[in-house]
C-alpha cells in the first residue's frame, strides 16, 4: 500500500494539481464564508460544499462540469432544508434520509452528473445530522453554500482550469440492462437496506453519531459494482479509519483545536484526500478521518471516546453494506468482471480494425483515441478483479488465473499502444501481412466475446522489421494465451457465465 501511493505514476502531475487546487479552492471558501461574518457551522458547511464540487463533478468537458456544479444547489437545498426541518421528527427525518439515499444511488444510471447530484444531495442531509442543523440556521448556511460553490467554480473554471489543455478522460458507463438488472437498480436497493440496518444498529451504539454508519454504507457503495468490490472496499475502509484514528491519536488529539494549528492540518488532509483518492481507497480513509477529527476539535468534543465511537460506527456501516450485498438483489464478482473484460477485448478488435484503416490510408481512424478507451477499461477491470488478487483471498488458483488475465490484458494494451503510435506514422506500410494479422487478432477477439472454441496459438513467426506486424503479432499471442485462463473449466469462469447486459 505504501509503495503504490508513493511510486504511483502522475502522467502530467493531474494529481498532484487535482490536490493542490482543491486545497486552494476549499481555502477561498473558507475565507469567503469566514469575511461574511459566519459561524463555524456555516463555514464547516460552505467548506464540505467546495470539496464536494471540486472533487465529485467528473463529466467529461469542462462545460459539462460547469453545468453540473450549477446544478448542485438545485439538489442541495431542498435536502438541507428538509433535513433541517425534520431535525425533531426522528422517524420522519430517518425515512427521508433513506430515500434520498436510494435516490441518489439510481441516479448513477445518468453518468458522471447523476452521480455527482446524488453524492451533494446525500452529503447535504448528512452534514445538517453532522452540526444538528435547524431552521434557524438556513438562512446562513444556504448563504455558505452560495458562497462556497461560487469560490470553488472561479478557481476550477477560472483562476486554475487545467482540463482546458488537458480534457479529462471520459469515465466508462457500467454494465447495462433492464429492471433489476440493472447495476444501478440493484445497488440503490442494496444501498437502502444496508442503510436502513446501519441507521438502526447505529442508533443502538448511539443516538447521537448514527449517522457515521450510514455515512460509511454510502460510501462503501461508491465505484462499486459487484459484492466482491463492495466487500473490499468495505474492509479498506474500516482498514483507512483505524490508521486514521491512531494518526489522530498522535495529531488531532493534542492539538486541542488550536485554530491556526488546525487549519494547516486541514488543509494537509485535504491534500492527501485528492491526491491518494485515485490511488489507495485506504490512504483516502485515513485523510478523510484525521479530517473530520480536526473539524471535531474545532467544534470542542473530540476525544479518545469519540474516536472509538467513529471506529464502532464505521464497523456498523461496514457490516450494513456486506449484508446488503451478500442478501439483497446480490452482483456477483464474476458477473462484472466478465462484463468489463468483454468490453477490453472488444476495444482491443475496435483498435486492431482503426489501426488497419489508418494503415489502409483513411485520415479518419483514430486507433490512438481506441488504445487510451482500452486503458480506461482496463483500469475498470482491475477494480472488478480486486476481490479475487485480494491478499486475504484464499482461493489461489482463482487468484492466479485473476493476476494471469490482468498481465495479458496489459500486454494487449502495451501491444495496442505500440500498433497505434506506429498506424499514426505517415510513413508507415500497409502490405498484405498486415491486412491478414489484422483479421486474424480481430477472429482471435470473437473467438473469446463470443463463447467459441478458443484459437489456436499462432504458429511461431521470425521477428519481423515491420514495426506494426511485430505489434499484431504480439496481439495475437496475448488473446492465444488468454483463451487458456478465460476458459478453463471451473465453478466460476472468469469469462463465461451469463453477462450483465455487457
Amino acid at each position: 500500500m505504501l509503495k503504490r501511493v508513493f511510486t504511483a505514476p502522475d502522467p502530467g502531475r493531474l494529481r498532484l494539481r487535482f490536490a493542490a487546487r482543491a486545497v486552494l479552492g476549499i481555502g477561498l471558501a473558507v475565507v469567503a464564508c469566514g469575511l461574511a461574518g459566519h459561524a463555524l457551522p456555516g463555514i464547516v458547511t460552505g467548506g464540505l460544499a467546495a470539496l464536494l464540487a471540486l472533487f465529485t463533478v467528473t463529466d467529461a468537458s469542462v462545460r459539462g462540469q460547469a453545468v453540473t456544479t450549477a446544478l448542485l444547489p438545485a439538489v442541495g437545498l431542498p435536502v438541507l432544508t428538509a433535513a433541517a426541518v425534520l431535525h425533531g421528527h426522528p422517524v420522519a427525518r430517518d425515512l427521508t434520509f433513506l430515500a434520498v439515499i436510494g435516490a441518489g444511488v439510481y441516479a448513477r444510471r445518468w453518468g458522471p452528473r447523476g452521480h455527482s447530484l446524488g453524492v451533494f444531495a446525500f452529503m447535504m442531509f448528512f452534514v445538517a445530522q453532522f452540526l444538528h442543523a435547524t431552521t434557524g440556521q438556513l438562512p446562513e448556511l444556504y448563504a455558505s453554500l452560495a458562497l462556497s460553490l461560487t469560490a470553488a467554480a472561479a478557481v476550477r473554471f477560472g483562476a486554475w482550469c487545467y482540463e482546458r489543455r488537458t480534457p479529462p478522460a471520459p469515465v466508462p458507463a457500467p454494465p447495462g440492462g433492464r429492471g433489476l438488472a440493472r447495476v444501478t437498480t440493484r445497488q440503490a436497493v442494496q444501498a437502502t437496506a444496508g442503510a436502513g440496518f446501519a441507521l438502526v444498529l447505529g442508533q443502538l451504539v448511539s443516538g447521537q453519531r448514527w449517522y457515521w454508519a450510514v455515512g460509511a454504507t454510502w460510501w462503501i457503495f461508491v465505484n462499486t459494482a459487484s459484492r466482491g468490490e463492495t466487500l473490499v472496499r468495505g474492509f479498506r475502509r474500516v482498514l483507512g479509519t483505524v490508521i486514521g484514528i491512531g494518526l489522530g491519536l498522535l495529531v488531532a488529539v493534542p492539538v486541542h483545536g488550536a485554530p491556526a494549528l488546525t487549519t494547516a492540518l486541514v488543509a494537509v488532509s485535504v491534500f492527501g484526500i485528492f491526491y491518494t483518492a485515485a490511488v489507495s481507497y485506504t490512504w483516502m480513509m485515513l485523510w478523510v478521518t484525521l479530517l473530520a477529527e480536526l473539524l471535531y476539535g474545532l467544534l470542542g468534543v473530540l476525544g479518545p471516546g469519540l474516536l472509538a465511537l467513529r471506529l464502532a460506527e464505521t464497523g456498523v456501516g461496514a457490516l450494513g453494506a456486506a449484508l446488503a450485498v451478500l442478501f439483497v438483489l446480490p452482483v456477483t464478482t464474476h458477473t462484472i468482471t466478465d462484463a468489463w473484460i468483454q468490453r477490453a477485448l472488444r476495444c482491443v478488435h475496435a483498435c486492431t480494425a482503426e489501426a488497419a484503416a489508418r494503415l489502409a490510408g483513411d485520415p479518419f481512424a483514430d486507433p490512438a483515441g481506441r488504445a487510451a478507451e482500452l486503458e480506461r477499461l482496463l483500469g475498470r477491470v482491475r477494480l472488478a478483479v480486486a476481490p479475487l488478487v485480494h491478499p486475504l483471498n484464499p482461493m489461489l488458483g482463482r487468484k492466479r488465473r485473476a493476476r494471469r488475465v490482468l498481465a495479458l490484458l496489459d500486454a494487449c494494451a502495451r501491444e495496442s499502444r505500440g500498433l497505434a503510435a506506429v498506424a499514426a506514422d505517415p510513413e508507415a506500410s500497409h502490405d498484405a501481412r498486415l491486412a491478414a494479422a489484422c483479421w486474424r487478432v480481430q477472429a482471435a477477439v470473437e473467438a473469446l466475446t463470443d463463447g467459441e472454441s478458443a484459437a489456436a496459438a499462432p504458429v511461431e513467426r521470425p521477428p519481423v522489421a515491420e514495426p506494426a506486424l511485430a505489434h499484431l503479432h504480439g496481439l495475437e499471442h496475448a488473446l492465444a494465451e488468454l483463451a487458456q485462463p478465460l476458459r478453463t473449466p471451473s465453478g466460476s469462469p472468469l469469462v463465461g457465465s451469463p453477462l450483465v447486459g455487457a
